[in-house]
């Protein structure tokens, strides 16, 4: 693919690392000259020392055959503006990094649709949905966040006691938008109709929005949603914190927030209702033993700080902490915390420029599509509906689907979630399905001819 991306930073540079050793044709627009020279060495890719957002670097750069334009600075309004003129001067796909708050605001304004954007994306609110995925889901056999996180996808096994068991799905009441996905019985994976039964011990793959989500996987367990309230520590009260403890204020949880900036926990406290912000530094050991840290659930580190956010989940962990999370900056070390933090009392640990590299991995192919997750006997796929799709302009429940494939995910401007049947599927939304191999070709063919 011709890929430009504008901004040589953490996360720019990252990706473009990543799409230069998968043999893309890469052009990088960095306006600090010192930063661009030191990417050239790194990178084989062409570098340019100039103004992302002017026209004339934009056709230098080669914007009429671009097939993906990716804005990474950290600048809103350049972000947006490069974009947005990347689409108007023929970039096939055009996406912009924004701040959280951007996103947050897409309530009241679909940004990308005003500003002719295809994508906007917050690596801060990214990396914050990765961590909530291992708050809300610690011990699970699978679960994987599409859509921004609005959507989720699960596996759990039905209990014997539970009420759901050798029942229809049909006769099953599931909270809106929760969809059973595909069920795995024995070596069998079935994706079921209406009238499949669950059986006790059955591995079910569910999917919908994650509180949702949450309340029926209790149900299927035989579990109480009421008796697991999570006693959460957030270090870190930055952007991160911020969306992290957003994202998880109304589960069924306590939160904590410790800041070392006494301004910045005045601001959190107007912002957020139900979390309890404190004054405290967490590196301090007598800190922490005094806010009782040890007989914390989870004990999260999000601070700019790598180093920091290590070893405060290591003094947790010796405090007694249960689950302990850091957020790690740079991609190499979060791998290897992740794989070796186990023995260490680290779950798992998050990388902001990893989390925004599998985000965009689903645009970065010229396939046409992009497979998510393999399960057992059945892959997780995303596509993008095309204009001269027959499904275009029409209500889901008016499309003949293909067996053995369920739509899991609709992906519409802003807007995310799992498909309902009066809902109308537009040219360019993203529709993500769990489909069985011999039925990926006829879904395809379908959705993206």
């Amino acid at each position: 693919m011709n890929i430009i991306i504008v901004g040589a930073g953490e996360i720019g540079t990252h990706i473009a690392r990543s799409l230069a050793a998968e043999n893309h044709a890469i052009v990088v627009i960095e306006a600090d000259e010192e930063v661009a020279q030191y990417l050239n060495s790194q990178i084989d890719a062409r570098v340019m020392v100039a103004d992302g957002t002017a026209i004339s670097s934009l056709i230098e750069a080669g914007i009429s055959d671009c097939d993906l334009f990716l804005s990474l600075t950290s600048d809103n309004n350049n972000n947006i503006v490069s974009a947005s003129v990347a689409k108007r001067l023929g970039a096939k796909k055009s996406i912009a990094r924004v701040h959280p708050g951007v996103q947050r605001d897409s309530l009241f304004l679909d940004f990308g649709e005003h500003f002719g954007v295809d994508y906007l994306f917050s690596s801060e609110r990214l990396a914050a949905v990765e961590l909530a995925k291992y708050v809300r889901n610690p011990e699970s056999a699978m679960v994987e966040e599409i859509a921004q996180g609005y959507v989720e996808i699960q596996q759990v096994y039905v209990s014997e006691k539970s009420k759901f068991s050798n029942k229809p799905l049909s006769a099953i009441d599931f909270p809106v938008r929760v969809r059973v996905g595909a069920i795995t019985r024995g070596k069998e994976t079935i994706v079921p109709s209406a009238d499949e039964f669950l059986m006790p011990g059955d591995l079910v793959t569910l999917c919908g929005e994650p509180s949702k989500l949450h309340e029926t996987i209790m149900r299927m367990q035989n579990r109480s949603v009421k008796d697991e309230k999570s006693n959460i520590v957030i270090f870190g009260g930055g952007e991160y914190g911020f969306s992290l403890a957003q994202s998880l204020e109304s589960w069924n949880c306590r939160i904590r927030i410790f800041e070392v900036d006494a301004e910045r926990c005045e601001e959190l406290s107007d912002l957020l209702t139900n979390v309890t912000i404190l004054n405290a530094d967490a590196t301090s050991i007598a800190e922490m033993k005094e806010e009782l840290i040890g007989e914390a659930d989870f004990f999260i580190a999000v601070t700019d700080v790598d180093e920091d956010n290590v070893m405060t989940c290591l003094q947790a962990h010796s405090l007694g902490t249960k689950y302990c999370l850091p957020l790690i900056h740079r991609a190499d070390y979060a791998d290897a915390m992740t794989g070796f933090g186990e023995k260490l009392g680290i779950l798992a640990a998050v990388s902001p420029r990893e989390a925004t590299r599998k985000d965009l991995s689903r645009f970065i192919t010229s396939d046409r599509f992009h497979l998510i997750h393999k399960l057992e006997g059945v892959e997780l796929i995303e596509s993008s509906v095309s204009e001269n799709s027959s499904i275009v302009d029409k209500m889901v429940k008016e499309i003949q689907w293909p067996e053995d494939c369920v739509l899991v995910a609709h992906l519409h401007g802003s807007r995310s979630e799992v498909p309902a049947a009066e809902d109308i599927i537009a040219k360019e939304d993203s529709l993500y399905a769990l489909v069985k191999p011999k039925a990926k070709r006829a879904f395809l063919k379908l959705v993206a001819p």
